[in-house]
């Protein structure tokens, strides 16, 4: 009887072992990290998403990035996220993202373009994200084009980098930000500014055309307005108020 016992609870105890490291195997896997294939001898354009993040701002300029995989004879551009975190990122309307970098810790590729959608706390509780602000800032020295969204800009300008810039931001924040940051120079009336390397927009469904007046800027307009076609999107940059004070 002793003998019998002996092999139940031998086989109950390999049987334990054995789920044990099928579990852990499973979190192995789980927990694994893959980064998204950038591919060579294209633009990196990285999206700063954060809990709060807008719809609107983050994937209207994504949309037009993004296709640009589906011209041929320009320089494309690899579309990414990065956020402090690895956990999924919330936005404002209840979607889930999924970060591709955590720029707190993964080794990121270089950025040539950073894209900064609006944020619910922009104009104020995000202002005091240190790590944040100085990853604008690193992001800043290398990058060829940095871009905002609607209150986007608030966090250019916290990072210290729109002194000298002509800029614009959400209509109805104008006063606000020109109130926290009283020395920039920053524009009414219209959708977006250009200003070296700078791209400043209203935002809303109008990052559509800031995101298009780049890619005009880049590819010349015959590809704007394709890019524009495969969104419904009538394209005529001659309509869109906006500002180019350099380039």
């Amino acid at each position: 009887m002793k003998h019998i016992l002996y092999i139940i609870l031998s086989i109950v105890t390999i049987g334990c072992q054995e789920e044990k490291k099928q579990e852990k195997s499973i979190e192995t896997v789980e927990t694994q990290k893959t980064f998204p294939t950038l591919e060579p001898n294209r633009y990196n354009v990285a999206f700063l998403v954060m809990n709060g993040t807008y719809n609107t701002e983050f994937t209207a300029p994504f949309d037009i990035f993004q296709h640009t995989q589906y011209r041929k004879n320009i320089k494309q551009m690899n579309v990414f996220t990065v956020a402090k975190t690895d956990a999924p990122i919330t936005t404002f309307e209840g979607v889930k993202i999924i970060p591709d970098y955590n720029y707190l810790k993964d080794s990121l590729p270089k950025i040539d373009i950073l894209v900064i959608p609006s944020a619910e706390h922009h104009l104020d509780t995000d202002l005091d994200d240190k790590a944040m602000i100085d990853f604008v800032k690193k992001v800043n020295q290398t990058a060829i084009y940095m871009t905002s969204h609607c209150d986007g800009a608030f966090v250019l300008a916290k990072a210290g980098i729109l002194n000298n810039v002509v800029s614009t931001t959400f209509p109805s924040d104008i006063d606000k930000m020109q109130s926290m940051f009283p020395d920039l120079d920053i524009r009414k009336d219209v959708l977006f500014v250009h200003d070296g390397k700078y791209i400043t927009s209203a935002g809303g469904a109008k990052s559509f055309e800031a995101a298009l007046y780049l890619c005009e800027y880049l590819y010349g307009p015959e590809i704007a307005r394709s890019l524009a076609g495969g969104l419904v999107i009538d394209w005529k940059l001659e309509d869109v108020p906006h500002l180019v004070i350099s380039k």
